[in-house]
């Protein structure tokens, strides 16, 4: 029961990262925009939240540091793709590439300099009980992880602006013809997006590695781009599939850690085992024929308004 129960606040550690992220992400996608520059936007906001937890000591302080930091960076990515329609796929890619070169130039000086982990957000009596300590026994980006997928839901399903950010991704023509914005919706979404990539990023230093590392997200931002696809743009089927990611992360470490059957695979195949597990849920996302996977019809596409 004790190791079970060490496996699964491990498992929700691991994962909440990658969940938060991969929130960003749909409410992106759902808007018709294609944001592969989630890794950067990740790396960002680690070195920022790492260097705001050096100074200030402040974990809140630090998780606003990230958010900032991944908001300031998406809008490049905006300004670059809705205002003067640059492709997508492209300014993604060289988003990660600027992304992952900027935090290792900022986060030189913090080499080897630790910080202090997030502490839980209830009492020791809660947090560090043997049992309990599955529910209590985490800091805040957990739960806030599990709000925003309740959040997310309502605001696709229930809101007149979550039917708006839809209609914007789905019929982007139609939306602009009865008066909506769609480059204002769109930049919004695009901004949520980078704030939530840039908490998952600052998530890294202050819930699982208190020591500043280069690439240190380990292409975690990558796996929240396939969590999406692997989703079908649902948010309960984003918390499957991120906890499911994070087992096969903690399997990892408890395989590394171990002495039994498991610990006899070799290290580098435990290492890839993440993005193996993504590549194959790719492949049997594509194999669908059910239409549940169906994308947002203007995902990736510019806007090209008639008048």
């Amino acid at each position: 029961m004790e190791l079970t129960i060490a496996i699964f606040v491990t498992l929700v550690g691991a994962a909440t990262p990658i969940l938060i992220a991969a929130q960003g992400e749909l409410i992106v996608e759902k808007a018709g925009v294609l944001n592969l520059g989630v890794e950067g936007m990740m790396l960002v906001g680690a070195i920022a939240g790492f260097a705001a937890q050096f100074y200030t000591g402040n974990p809140y302080v630090a998780l606003l540091c990230g958010a900032l930091a991944g908001l300031s960076v998406s809008m490049i990515f905006a300004l670059l793709t809705l205002s003067l329609s640059t492709n997508q796929t492209a300014t993604g890619l060289a988003l990660t590439i600027f992304g992952t070169g900027l935090s290792a130039l900022a986060g030189a000086p913090f080499s080897a300099r630790p910080v202090s982990l997030m502490a839980p957000l209830f009492p020791a009596e809660l947090s560090a009980h043997p049992v309990l300590r599955v529910i209590f026994g985490y800091s805040v980006p957990v739960y806030f992880s599990l709000f925003m997928v309740f959040a997310i839901w309502y605001f696709l399903k229930k809101t007149r602006s979550g039917l708006i950010l839809r209609a914007v991704g789905e019929n982007d023509l139609s939306a602009h013809s009865i008066g909506y914005s769609v480059i204002g919706v769109r930049y919004a979404a695009v901004g949520f997006g980078g704030a939530m990539a840039g908490i998952a990023g600052a998530c890294f230093p202050l819930l699982l590695t208190p020591q500043w590392a280069e690439r240190m997200t380990a292409g975690r931002g990558w796996i929240a781009v396939a969590l999406v696809v692997f989703a079908s743009w649902r948010p309960f089927r984003l918390l499957a599939g991120a906890y499911l990611f994070g087992l096969v992360m903690t399997t990892e470490l408890y395989a590394k850690a171990g002495s039994g059957p498991l610990s006899t695979i070799p290290s580098e195949l435990w290492a890839a085992l993440p993005y193996l597990a993504t590549i194959a849920v790719l492949v049997l996302i594509s194999l669908r024929r059910d239409g549940s996977n169906t994308a947002p019809a203007c995902l990736g596409k510019p806007f090209m308004p008639s008048n």
